[in-house]
């Protein structure tokens, strides 16, 4: 990305890890995607706003502009009215010239005047999105979890006396994957590529940590968390399921929220949800945290953006995931994922 792009992000208020160079660069080392930015500022002159994308080429899904892949959100940053105009007509122009079946969206719906339905887009899937403050003291941040699904698991976990270790190492990376592929083989779908959480570790540094509990050496459940500017992000989780009543998650979500106050920042990112996945949703809740609805937006209206989000590729290997090989279900994981984005 331009060297602008950075300073962009430093100056404006609404970035994300999403829209971090580091992020881009794992995207593209993964998959191969090329990331391009559009901005009403001239060449040489600092940025004053942006909307990047990633263009996705694929001959299963076709080429389209993703803003961003594997991305919970992305906000389009520009202050005024005027500019979101310009750059959501300069978008759809350059969607429809170049040839690209549409362009999709992500913004984090926070109230800010994004004019996407006159733009000629409209909203082509629908999430809710969690945040939780941690701008209370610590204690109040505690008594805010559900006394019984989240306070007394926690307990639980540390009357077990789980281990717990957090970093970034080979080792510990391994582990959060073959936890990972027992989760998604329990869910009823393929692995994101080792290659991708490799990258992402490459990229973000000291950005990224990966928390994990144990009992008697055995993973009993590990999540991947990322941090820009005052805001943790929740990416990924996992779990050994034959392990949960050990309270090994919730244990770990105070851990994370423990020492993101520590480091002093203001808020925990909980990611998206399905709006259907009703028990996704409540465990967040009962984490105290705030749900928000999260649209997408693809256009321009009237070409393939009306379609149906391409999730059938997973959708027609569920029959087959939990009882594949290893080396196949990850094998199909590293060849799905580049073409969903």
């Amino acid at each position: 990305m331009d060297a602008r792009w950075d300073e962009l992000l430093n100056r404006h208020p609404r970035t994300s890890v999403f829209h971090t160079s580091s992020w881009l660069a794992a995207l593209q080392q993964t998959y191969d995607y090329e990331p391009i930015a559009f901005t009403t500022s001239r060449q040489g002159e600092p940025l004053r706003n942006g909307l990047v994308f990633c263009k996705v080429k694929s001959w299963i899904t076709g080429r389209r502009l993703v803003s961003l892949p594997f991305s919970d959100h992305c906000a389009l940053l520009a202050d005024t009215s005027s500019e979101q105009e310009e750059l959501l007509s300069h978008l759809c122009e350059c969607t429809s010239r170049d040839g690209y079946t549409h362009a999709e969206i992500r913004p984090r719906n926070v109230g800010e005047p994004v004019p996407l339905a006159t733009a000629n887009l409209k909203i082509a899937e629908r999430f809710c999105l969690h945040t939780l403050s941690l701008d209370a003291p610590l204690d109040v941040l505690f008594h805010n979890l559900h006394k019984d699904c989240i306070q007394r698991k926690i307990r639980r976990a540390r009357k077990e006396n789980l281990s717990y270790q957090s970093g970034r190492t080979e080792p510990l990376l391994r582990a959060f994957y073959q936890l990972l592929m027992r989760t998604r083989r329990r869910q009823l779908l393929p692995p994101q590529p080792l290659k991708w959480f490799r990258n992402l570790v490459k990229s973000m540094g000291e950005n990224l940590t990966i928390r994990m509990v144990s009992n008697d050496h055995c993973p009993v459940a590990a999540m991947l968390t990322l941090s820009h500017k005052t805001t943790l992000t929740f990416k990924y989780g996992c779990s050994d399921e034959r392990f949960q009543n050990l309270g090994g998650t919730p244990f770990l979500f105070w851990k994370a929220i423990q020492e993101a106050k520590d480091r002093g920042l203001r808020e925990l990112d909980l990611g998206r949800s399905a709006i259907d996945h009703a028990g996704l949703i409540q465990f967040k809740d009962r984490l105290g945290a705030v749900k928000t609805m999260l649209p997408y937006w693809r256009g321009p209206s009237g070409k393939a953006a009306d379609a149906v989000r391409p999730w059938w590729q997973i959708r027609m290997t569920k029959g087959i995931i939990s009882w594949i090989p290893e080396p196949v279900l990850v094998a199909s994981g590293r060849f799905l994922y580049r073409h969903i984005g």
